[in-house]
């Protein structure tokens, strides 16, 4: 194992940690605020948090560029297999149309908002609730494909350099 995969490694458990925290962040904001409105939670959204909580606990134990962090490369596979279920799963919400779909509407940038405080307030719809939100969802989507990608590339890295060895 030389040093050039050590290194790459350890900036792919940083940047595994990174994306995992933002995308546990936003839903968990999300989540809190389902909560203060008494609404029903999305069964999709608490998986995510489960997963990037996961994730966050994987990459902080085996950041070390010691010769453990580079066996459990099945466990980086599973969870590249986890945030491609949770990218899809997320995806599948709001289809092409991200922040102009039904879904978001009525349901993220709805709660997101605040618009459920006073829902006299909203005269025109979904025009007033807009792109409420809609710049936090975008950005758990981008987030959730990284860390996909960088599970995945970890998985790779690290068989790779079992294999050669």
């Amino acid at each position: 194992m030389g040093a050039a995969s050590r290194i790459a490694l350890v900036a792919l458990r940083v940047w595994q940690l990174i994306c995992s925290i933002i995308v546990l962040g936003i839903l968990a904001r999300f989540l809190r605020v389902l909560s203060e409105a008494g609404a029903t939670r999305d069964g999709r959204v608490i998986y995510g948090v489960v997963i990037a909580s996961i994730s966050i606990l994987f990459a902080i134990v085996f950041i070390a560029p010691f010769l453990y962090s580079f066996l459990p490369f099945p466990i980086d596979f599973a969870l590249f297999i986890m945030w491609l279920v949770l990218f899809c799963l997320l995806i599948t919400r709001t289809g092409t149309n991200t922040c102009s779909s039904p879904w978001f509407w009525n349901y993220w940038g709805y709660y997101w908002g605040g618009w459920w405080r006073n829902p006299f307030s909203i005269i025109n719809g979904p025009a007033d609730i807009a792109y409420t939100g809609c710049g936090h969802w975008r950005t758990v989507l981008a987030f959730s494909f990284m860390a996909m990608f960088g599970f995945l590339v970890s998985a790779c890295l690290v068989s790779f350099t079992i294999d050669r060895s």
